[in-house]
């Protein structure tokens, strides 16, 4: 049985480079001796509290300090991880909470009112990240190692939805996040133990957690923390602290080209990586014109660990494209309209994107049938559309999916439509994503009102903020008599997108 643990990305720093900076956040410095000391800790009080490897554990907390040292604590204490996404409403994070069937939530005081409301509902015990957790943490006995996991053991579980609108855990394990931050530091781009990367990525997702947490830590380098992302303290925080790489999605450039010109001073950026949605060319020219640096634009999945493919130095970069698969995974185009099966296709076809390797994950916590329609003939096939041309290269064309990515977010509109059909004053709704500059898609919720109560825009607007993520409401509402169907009776939202994005 081969052995390994997530948590040996910090024990192992600790071990080799002891007095080197590992966490900046605000005017806390600490060391990887001194991040691995408080996680031992820390884990010492999760044994206290009755968690067992194997367990689950959700953490909900912002980029602080408080983050990564949780999350190791529970690596370490052979636990699972299940991350919280910090936009969702009380009822959303319970259903993460009961389906994960975690015996435990670690939550920060920021999140405290959603998170408490949840685990109550859920019957799930909370202990509170800062203080009490510290405290717990001090009249503990330290672990003095962490614990042995097998290699396939669950490690983390993102949840994901797909097309079914019902968000589901992706369980990945230790070998495929291990694997993923050590490809992601050596391989895929140039990470050095002296670089300083700066971590605003959220990291209860899985882009923030692996290339910027697992990754930078991986190659021993220095992350500093932006618990609340804003261009210009971004911008004043690299330069103080000497960041040379960034990892952020589309938004962040947009935000940080559009920042720069009225900056003080720019950092010396030599490593960008974008991810979470396609980057339009125009922004990462904008961006590499104001800051000559390079963005290096990749591709992935919660369900892919996530890195997937990306622009890589040894294979030159290209803009418009999500570059090459990671060392030891495959991407490659088979057809899409072939369910049971994976028929690739050769250079320059269109079809679904398809992915193996050592990043693909284990399957949805509790549902076989899903894990069997994702994962065929060993391959994860992705719903996202797209081709191969003969150097290689990978661009997304489409989603298969009408999965709408709003800011980096997935937004998945049968979810949304779900929650607006319960509104009294909607007869019908589809929900569509629609271009939008700053956060590259939209969502918008084209309504047939209800004869007897039909309400205006901004009320339905509002009604949905109390019962949907920040990331998920529709910010545009459009009413109209009839929604368009095709011969199987389903909504043509292609149409209703062409509609609404030349009504602008």
């Amino acid at each position: 049985m081969a052995t390994l643990s997530v948590a040996a990305i910090l024990a192992e720093n600790a071990r080799r480079r002891p007095h080197k900076e590992a966490l900046v956040e605000g005017d806390l410095r600490l060391t990887f001796a001194q991040v691995w000391q408080r996680a031992l800790a820390r884990a010492g009080a999760l044994r206290d509290l009755g968690v067992r490897p194997g367990d689950r554990v959700a953490l909900m907390a912002p980029n602080t300090a408080e983050f990564p040292q949780a999350y190791y604590a529970v690596a370490a204490a052979g636990a699972v991880v299940v991350p919280v996404h910090l936009l969702l409403s009380p009822e959303e994070v319970e259903h993460v909470l009961t389906d994960s069937g975690v015996t435990l939530l670690l939550c920060h005081p920021a999140q405290a009112e959603t998170g408490t409301a949840a685990a109550r509902a859920a019957g799930v015990r909370v202990v509170t990240l800062g203080e009490e957790f510290a405290k717990l943490a001090a009249d503990a006995e330290p672990l003095p190692a962490y614990v042995t996991r097998d290699a396939d053991d669950p490690a983390v579980v993102f949840y994901t939805s797909g097309t079914t609108g019902v968000p589901k855990g992706a369980v990945l394990s230790h070998f495929n996040l291990v694997m993923n931050a050590t490809v992601n530091a050596f391989d895929a781009n140039d990470i050095r133990p002296d670089d300083i990367a700066l971590g605003a990525l959220p990291l209860f997702h899985a882009f923030g957690q692996t290339v910027s947490m697992n990754s930078v830590w991986r190659a021993g380098a220095t992350l500093v923390l932006l618990p609340r992302f804003d261009a210009g303290r971004a911008i004043e925080l690299m330069v103080a602290e000497r960041v040379n790489t960034f990892h952020g999605v589309p938004t962040m450039f947009v935000a940080l080209a559009a920042a720069a010109a009225g900056a003080g001073g720019l950092p010396e950026l030599r490593v960008c990586v974008s991810g979470g949605a396609s980057l339009p060319v125009a922004v990462l020219e904008r961006f590499e014109a104001a800051f000559g640096a390079r963005i290096y634009e990749g591709y992935g999945l919660s369900e892919t660990s996530p890195a997937a493919a990306v622009n890589q130095p040894v294979f030159g970069a290209r803009p418009g494209t999500i570059g090459h698969p990671l060392w030891g995974v495959d991407v490659e185009i088979a057809r899409a309209d072939v369910e049971d099966r994976i028929e690739l296709l050769p250079a320059g076809g269109l079809g679904e994107v398809v992915i193996r390797g050592h990043n693909v994950f284990s399957g949805y916590l509790g549902r076989p049938e899903a894990t069997a329609e994702a994962l065929v003939d060993g391959w994860f096939r992705t719903g996202d559309l797209g081709t191969k041309d003969d150097e290689g290269f990978l661009r997304i064309v489409d989603r298969k999916k009408d999965v709408i990515i709003r800011g980096g977010y997935n937004v998945y509109p049968r979810e949304v439509e779900e929650v607006l059909a319960r509104h009294p004053g909607i007869a019908q709704v589809a929900v569509i994503g629609l271009p939008d500059e700053l956060h590259g898609e939209e969502v918008c919720a084209v309504v047939v009102p209800a004869a007897e109560a039909a309400p205006d825009a901004a009320a339905i607007t509002e009604w949905s903020k109390e019962h949907l993520g920040r990331h998920k409401y529709p910010r545009r509402v459009e009413f109209t008599d009839a929604l368009p169907l095709g011969p199987s009776m389903k909504v043509l939202k292609r149409e209703l997108r062409a509609r609404y994005t030349a009504a602008g």
